[in-house]
């Protein structure tokens, strides 16, 4: 059966051999794990995959995204992924395409996010000779990679693909890599599908189920805790436990924080919700890890942004970690009860336990939850209102406001760590770098985004430094029509190294002035066809933002804004977290001038009688 006459065949399981190529054997492939967009850039070598994808487009159920880089295909797949929790597919050719990748790969790994790339290679008898436009991408990609695959034999396409997204999205989610020899893309073989659900690996058998008796020992440090602390990471929300970790802290009164990748795991609106700790956390929270007896650990890894000084991290507390990679329990900090398994089955275990023990005493952490308060009142996140410009903490704030239920994506910087404080986001609704902290991220990942649900709100927040990385996915954008809103915090620097600059460098700000050559960005949206908006003052930005939030259609907003404007509160390298700088004066208590009585003269504070001689005062 020749090539054209393939793209006929029903999806039911292929289960009679038909005469096909490898490229048809992975777009079908593909499409029967799911697939429905791929984002990519085509090239010499993966050119057998593009003729059959353009056939499998013609037919219907899968479309390509045209990118205008290839590092915009890896992070729009990763946005993709986030938003949706499904794996987000990428391809690129051989040589310089490839290793485009290897950032958006880097920063799907460092993140833990489902993904499987594809790309083109040189024909199997050129490899190793120095090929026209051939890189070892796979010995490239083996340390930022879950599993890699080169596909040597094309009776193997179909199982490797099948085991591509069975290693991706289970366990702990990561990239998988498979590099496609162009000779055998082109190969006609003997091809027989392999259906999801048919993979067997021996050899990877995560462990999803806790052990009962660690279980029953982190419910027993639970019951006894003063102080306890849900310390929420991303794991979490690959996990889809954000109902069981509210469900844990209504049941004991557990106050939560999150880490910048557990963001949305918990309700941010919730009275238990302290948002984010670490760096530029907020000081509640810090504070609340600094003094807690219980520290709940579900889904994070104890990062270095996290923790600042590690040894003095919940150095007062007792520590249950709960974690689907066993690589990740005791790497950092060991832990009192380490429980290695998908963090919402443990905790379903978790609370069926207490249920059946009827154990919950929600009352124990008042005195505990009372002092939190008090830190919440003395110690807010600002918003700083000048004379002269306006905050790039208002504009989030503006945007919170109108936009309360979009996805938002972040690139990384001032306006990453701002959008954490003033943001509440549902689960999967914040997608940003944490661990690898891309700069360039946030536009092709909020384009992926909005490809996955294109019926929900997408805006990406992005700082000028950080746009300029990736702008060129406004033409992605204007082709497809990608309905996603930008408005870029521009304060003519590349934020955070300035703050860093002014802070640990005696003020020499080497190489970090954007403003010099800072193109109007607004005449550049309008260059690729979209609608763009400037913003300078107050008094602009609600307009301007109910603007953007209106059209039909990607919108560009340049907010300018105070230009040396730090991102506080912070903890300083080599600091533990409750010595942060940059905190609100804590309010100093009333003096009360003494009384003396005027019968027996004993000294009397706030009182109307005296207490010794009963005198009115």
């Amino acid at each position: 059966m020749n090539s054209v006459k393939v793209q006929e065949v029903s999806r039911a399981a292929i289960s009679s051999p038909i005469r096909a190529t490898g490229g048809f054997a992975l777009i079908d492939s593909l499409k029967r794990h799911g697939v429905e967009h791929i984002f990519g850039y085509p090239g010499g070598a993966i050119l057998p995959l593009y003729d059959e994808l353009y056939k499998a487009e013609a037919a219907g159920g899968i479309e390509h995204i045209l990118v205008r880089h290839e590092q915009g295909a890896a992070h729009a797949a990763d946005g993709y992924a986030r938003a949706t929790g499904k794996v987000g597919v990428c391809f690129a050719t051989s040589g310089p395409g490839a290793t485009n990748l290897v950032t958006g790969i880097a920063t799907a790994q460092m993140d833990s996010i489902p993904m499987v790339i594809v790309t083109g290679q040189v024909s199997r008898a050129a490899i190793g000779t120095d090929a026209f436009q051939e890189t070892d991408i796979y010995g490239i990609t083996l340390p930022i990679v879950k599993h890699s695959f080169v596909v040597r034999d094309v009776r193997d396409m179909a199982r490797i693909v099948a085991e591509a997204f069975y290693i991706a999205s289970t366990g702990r989610p990561g990239p998988v890599l498979i590099d496609v020899p162009k000779d055998v893309g082109l190969e006609e073989f003997d091809y027989v599908s392999v259906e999801p659900g048919q993979v067997k690996l021996p050899g990877y058998r995560p462990t999803v189920k806790g052990n009962p008796r660690q279980i029953n020992a982190a419910l027993q440090l639970i019951q006894k805790a003063r102080r306890p602390l849900l310390y929420v990471g991303g794991g979490a929300i690959a996990a889809n436990a954000h109902a069981e970790i509210q469900q844990l802290a209504e049941l004991f009164n557990i106050p939560v924080t999150t880490t910048l990748m557990g963001k949305g795991a918990f309700d941010e609106n919730h009275p238990l919700a302290l948002g984010m700790l670490g760096m530029h956390g907020t000081a509640y929270a810090n504070f609340s890890v600094s003094e807690c007896d219980l520290l709940i650990c579900v889904g994070a890894r104890f990062d270095d942004r996290v923790t600042g000084k590690l040894d003095e991290f919940a150095s007062r507390a007792r520590v249950i970690h709960i974690d689907i990679d066993p690589a990740e329990v005791g790497k950092n900090r060991v832990p009192d009860v380490p429980i290695v398994g998908d963090v919402r089955l443990v905790l379903i275990e978790l609370l069926a336990l207490c249920q059946a023990s009827g154990s919950a005493a929600p009352n124990q952490t008042q005195e505990w939850l009372n002092k939190i308060s008090s830190w919440r009142q003395d110690y807010p996140l600002n918003v700083p209102h000048h004379a002269d410009s306006v905050s790039p903490q208002e504009v989030i704030v503006e945007l919170a406001t109108q936009a309360p239920d979009a996805y938002y994506t972040t690139d990384v910087g001032q306006h990453q760590m701002w959008s954490a404080q003033f943001l509440k986001n549902g689960p999967r609704r914040w997608i940003s770098s944490a661990g690898l902290g891309t700069m360039g991220y946030g536009l092709p990942a909020a384009m992926g985004a909005k490809v996955a649900l294109p019926q929900e709100e997408v805006i990406c927040i992005s700082g000028d430094a950080s746009f300029q990385m990736n702008l060129q996915e406004l033409g992605t954008l204007a082709h497809y029509g990608i309905n996603v809103k930008i408005v870029v915090v521009n304060n003519g620097w590349q934020g955070m190294v300035r703050q860093w600059q002014q802070a640990f460098y005696g003020e020499r700000y080497s190489s970090s002035n954007m403003q010099p050559a800072m193109p109007d960005f607004e005449m550049l949206a309008k260059a690729y066809g979209i609608k763009g908006i400037t913003i300078h003052s107050r008094e602009e930005l609600p307009n301007a933002i109910a603007q953007m939030l209106a059209h039909n259609g990607p919108v560009l907003v340049d907010a300018h804004v105070t230009r040396d404007e730090n991102c506080y509160p912070m903890v300083a390298p080599g600091k533990s977290n409750s010595q942060m700088i940059g905190l609100p004066e804590r309010p100093q208590p009333q003096q009360v001038e003494p009384v003396y009585c005027s019968s027996c003269g004993a000294k009397n504070i706030g009182n109307n009688f005296c207490p010794e001689c009963g005198t009115k005062l």
